[in-house]
């Protein structure tokens, strides 16, 4: 039997449940179907134990939920994440469907427009909504099937904490958010640690009597939009980092290396026994040094144009990384590696027949609206603006897409 629904969204994430919110307030008829068997999956099960926000507090702002405790710069653990969207559900009696995996979305010929199937039943909709954002399935390369079984190979969203991993040196492949995140944790449990480095940047801790954050915000940062860029493929660059980890600090891949940990440049594949390592180690740490010091020029640039009362700070320039050595390949069995964490980036399954993706694996669309009638995505970062995939961004779009529902 064939269910009929007017509004169907696909994932009950951040996004799906802040365009519930909206929808719900316009009294629009509309399902969540969500693969998980519980609210807040992604942060509760697919994040490391020791995880935080990397944003203040003041970021968490699904729509009616936005925080307004005590804490403001604090950085939100894990269990509290969880804690609020737990809330954020019992509180809005969202009509979300659980442990209902959508399969494939069909196109119609009559007005109903979209079939949905899943693992339960057949849904006609009006409307559907990808709101499984952008981080479904983490990017593995194809080398990684000829690397000796005896190494385990976890994506970054299956790391826990040291104490999970085999006995031995670990490989973390990707520098960005969760790769540096998680080789800081693994060399403060005393593991021997190599990171296969790329071109994310950073942003400081505190600058200047703020946290990086609030500058960034203040200065537009997560308003810029996909016009703003060089290239479409820079949607696709990994977000800069810090960390909240500890009351929170800067991560800086100089002080890794002073630290211990083995930089390398970007993996190439894997031949003859050995990883094949590009030499672009030293390419690598301009990038993220050249990332900072801009976003600290912007800053700086900000207070004068403004004429803050702010005092100057004196940055501290780090430049350890660059006497590490340039290893072009690396013999896993001979330095004792036994655990590889890829931190590639994620790509997003495309549930509909239809050309919907871009070159690059991204949705074409204008602020989420598709060129299909009735189909559109939510939840991902440069929808609109690039904080349109972020907790603190993604009420934003959440409103203006479930004002465009209602008029269809």
């Amino acid at each position: 039997m064939v269910e009929k629904i007017k509004t169907v969204i696909i994932g009950g994430g951040q996004a799906g449940l802040s365009l519930s919110y909206y929808l719900t307030q316009a009294g629009r008829e509309h399902i969540i179907l969500e693969k998980a068997a519980q609210v807040a999956d992604a942060w509760r099960n697919r994040r490391w134990d020791s995880f935080t926000l990397i944003t203040p507090n003041t970021s968490f702002k699904l729509p009616g939920a936005e925080y307004t405790d005590d804490d403001p710069e604090g950085y939100m653990p894990k269990s509290e994440i969880v804690r609020r969207f737990e809330q954020y559900e019992q509180k809005n009696n969202f009509p979300v469907s659980y442990s209902t995996q959508v399969t494939r979305v069909e196109p119609m010929e009559n007005h109903d427009r979209y079939r949905v199937f899943t693992d339960k039943k057949i849904i006609q909709a009006r409307d559907v909504i990808f709101a499984t954002g952008m981080y479904q399935k983490g990017k593995i390369p194809a080398y990684a099937d000829q690397l000796p079984q005896n190494i385990i190979q976890i994506p970054s969203d299956a790391y826990r904490n040291p104490q999970a991993l085999p006995p031995g040196a670990v490989l973390v492949i990707g520098s960005a958010q969760s790769g540096s995140q998680i080789a800081e944790e693994l060399n403060e449990a005393g593991r021997k640690v190599y990171l296969s480095t790329g071109t994310a940047g950073r942003f400081p801790r505190r600058y200047r009597g703020k946290d990086g954050y609030e500058w960034l915000d203040l200065v537009g940062f997560f308003d810029r939009t996909p016009a703003m860029l060089a290239s479409p493929k820079d949607r696709l660059f990994g977000s800069p980092h810090s960390s909240g980890k500890g009351g929170g600090h800067d991560i800086n891949l100089h002080t890794f290396y002073r630290n211990g940990i083995s930089l390398l440049g970007h993996v190439r594949g894997y031949e003859d026994g050995k990883l094949v390592l590009a030499p672009d180690l030293k390419e690598n740490l301009a990038k993220a040094d050249a990332f900072a010091a801009n976003v600290i020029k912007i800053i700086d640039d900000y207070i004068l144009k403004n004429d803050l009362d702010i005092p100057a700070e004196e940055v501290v320039i780090l430049d350890d990384g660059y006497r590490a050595p340039e290893i072009l390949s690396l013999d896993l069995f001979a330095e004792g590696v036994s655990t590889i964490i890829w931190a590639c980036g994620y790509s997003i399954d495309n549930l509909v027949q239809l050309p919907l993706l871009d070159p690059y694996g991204y949705p074409i669309t204008d602020r989420g609206v598709t060129n299909y009638p009735g189909l559109y995505f939510i939840g991902m970062p440069w929808m609109n603006k690039f904080k349109s995939g972020f907790l603190m961004g993604v009420g934003e779009s959440a409103r203006y897409l479930a004002e465009v529902i209602g008029k269809g």
